[in-house]
């Protein structure tokens, strides 16, 4: 990250949608678990809706 910049996605995630998997891979670590919102740095209600959207992915096999 850059000196200064926050630690939340450069992209807004009220647009993100599951087809969006390069987008929702910044969430995820290598083993594939869902990042805590501590390090994500998003809002409850963003971390609520990139979970979704990563379990929806992973169910419609576009993210593993």
């Amino acid at each position: 990250m850059e000196e200064g910049s926050k630690k939340g996605p450069g992209k807004n995630v009220a647009t993100l949608t599951w087809l969006d998997s390069q987008e929702l891979a910044r969430f995820v670590t290598e083993t594939g678990k869902i990042q805590p919102r501590g390090d994500t740095g998003l809002s409850a209600k963003d971390q609520r809706r990139v979970t979704r959207l990563i379990k929806r992915a992973r169910n419609m096999l576009t993210m593993k």
